[in-house]
Parts: structure tokens; sequence; C-alpha cells
């Protein structure tokens, strides 16, 4: 793995397909008037070879990561919910993240801050290691075709990266509603030499659902659908 601030050619296959963007009428004016204040772009965070997040808050916090905020609503509602954190949201869907500062701000949270692009590049070049108190991933793209599995986000490496960027005792949380990815998941951050359950995980692995991830229409619509959602919650600990 490369060391922090090392920028390296990847052969990584990215987890994500970058679409053409187009904003509604009141994400583009939020998108104008907040954007140069709570967001940014990962490629500029690389380039300084850091993200300060002491800067970015305007305050020391334990910082939290969440890859892929979607379209917002979990974000925004965890941000509120946890006024003594800093949650960094990166995501590549720009709608996704015009919509999340409309919530912030009729919120009122302080303490959401976005950057746009790849969170694995992020990751490897400019977050310090041991240095996050959690990071979060929810209803990643499960690429369920056999031939993309490749693309999936969850594999070896990245648990190992995230694992390297946590701090001890700090937490990594996926959820999924899509269940071979979950065994997957799990049997990746299982294998993970610095990654171990969190206590209160079943013996099958799963963690039970936790009160602070709020209950969105997508979740609730899959478990609907017969796709129940499997959480899993693992923490820093010593190889």
């Amino acid at each position: 793995m490369p060391e922090h601030g090392t920028r390296q050619p990847s052969s990584r296959i990215p987890s994500f397909v970058q679409h053409r963007n187009r904003l509604t009428e009141g994400q583009q004016r939020a998108w104008d008037e907040w954007w140069t204040v709570y967001g940014g772009d990962v490629t500029d965070a690389v380039r300084a070879q850091a993200f300060d997040a002491a800067a970015a808050f305007g305050r020391p916090a334990p910082l939290i990561l969440e890859i892929g905020s979607g379209s917002g609503e979990t974000t925004a509602a965890m941000a509120a919910a946890e006024p003594g954190v800093n949650l960094l949201a990166v995501e590549v869907y720009e709608p996704g993240l015009a919509r999340l500062l409309l919530l912030m701000r009729e919120n009122g949270s302080e303490n959401l801050r976005m950057l746009r692009g790849d969170a694995v590049e992020l990751l490897e070049h400019a977050i310090t290691p041991a240095s996050l108190a959690g990071v979060r991933v929810y209803f990643p793209d499960p690429w369920p075709k056999r031939r993309h599995h490749k693309r999936r986000l969850v594999q070896p490496e990245f648990a190992a990266l995230v694992a390297s960027r946590l701090a001890d005792g700090a937490t990594l949380h996926l959820a999924t509603d899509w269940e071979e990815y979950a065994l997957q998941m799990r049997d990746v951050c299982d294998a993970e030499p610095l990654l171990r359950r969190a206590p209160g995980t079943g013996e099958d692995g799963w963690y039970p659902r936790p009160a602070f991830r709020p209950l969105t229409k997508f979740e609730q619509r899959a478990e609907a659908e017969g796709r129940p959602v499997h959480d899993l919650l693992y923490t820093r600990g010593s190889p």
C-alpha cells in the first residue's frame, strides 16, 4: 500500500460510473450559494497531500467519513443527530451533493462537509493513518452481475486501506440490501487483521440494525421487495 501522501499509478477499477449530471433549479441555487462554503473536490485534497479537517470544519472533533452519501437524507439526519462529530461525505453524484446542501441548511447543521470525487483516492493520498473515528459505507453499488463483481468497493485492498486510516477503537459500518454482497463484505472484513467484529454482532456476522442509522424510503422498499438489509460493524484493533 502506498504511503500517505505518495502518489503512485493505480490499476484499480473504479467502483462507480460517472454520469452527466443535471441539477434542478433549487439544487443549482444551493450549489451556487453554498458549495464553496461546505464542499470541495477530492482532487484538491490529493494535490495538497492532506485533508485538513480542522481547517475545513473550523474546529477539532472526531472525524467520520461517509463514502457514497447518495441523495443525502441519511447523511443530513446523522449530521443533525451527532453535533459533536465532524462528518465528511464523499460522493461523485452532483445532484445528491446539491440535495445534501439543501438538507443541511434546512437542519441548520454546521458539522458536515462534502467532497466530490473518489473516496479511495482520498483515503490513499489525503487521509492520515489512524486519524478517522469512523467510516460508513451504506448501500454501495452491488454490481450484481458476476462479471462486474471486480468493481465492487468492498474488496480486501479496500478493507486494509480503511483499517489503516481508522484510529484504535474506531469503527467501520457497512450496510447493504444485497445478500450476496453482504456475505462478501463479511468475509473480506473478517479476513482483515486490523478489524474485529464489534461487540453485539451475531454469530452469523450481522450486527442488529442500529437506531442511529436512519430508516430510509430506499431501505423500506428493499425490505418490502424481500431484500432484507444486513448491517456489519467492525472496530479497529491490534494485529
